[in-house]
């Protein structure tokens, strides 16, 4: 009983680190962006049309870029899912920018300060509900 107990805070815990991450992008926040993000571990991201971005300061710096420039775009997390694996945490979510819908993943790791971002993943999607794509046929 206690172990559920444990196992819904951590859920709980790791899905508000995944909204305050959304609520980060949404505001626009960049201080608490970079704060959001692993500064022991090693980091990546990536961002729809961007090549890889890895590394922290390369990664804040993406960030930086987005959160302030004119085409930073609202966004809302939609139907997150978590699975916690240990000490890590993977959180798959849809996000609604306007009229288009990503699908996207994001690991945290915990430390003695909570779950931390070490890596964002997020492209195309069909809306959510639409169902599974149909499987693919070979062409002879």
């Amino acid at each position: 009983m206690a172990k559920d107990r444990s196992l819904d805070r951590d859920r709980a815990s790791l899905l508000f680190a995944n909204e305050t991450f959304y609520r980060a992008f949404a505001d626009r926040d960049v201080p608490l962006m970079n704060a959001l993000w692993s500064e022991r571990e090693p980091v990546t991201c990536l961002h729809p049309g961007w090549p890889p971005v890895e590394g922290r300061d390369a990664v804040i710096q993406s960030w930086h870029a987005i959160l302030t420039g004119p085409a930073s775009p609202d966004i809302e997390c939609l139907h997150a899912r978590v699975g916690i694996h240990g000490d890590a945490g993977i959180v798959i979510c849809y996000e609604r920018i306007a009229q288009d819908f990503l699908l996207a993943t994001n690991i945290f790791i915990r430390n003695g300060e909570g779950w931390v971002l070490v890596h964002h993943q997020s492209g195309p999607a069909p809306e959510p509900g639409d169902g599974p794509p149909p499987p693919r046929r070979s062409i002879n």
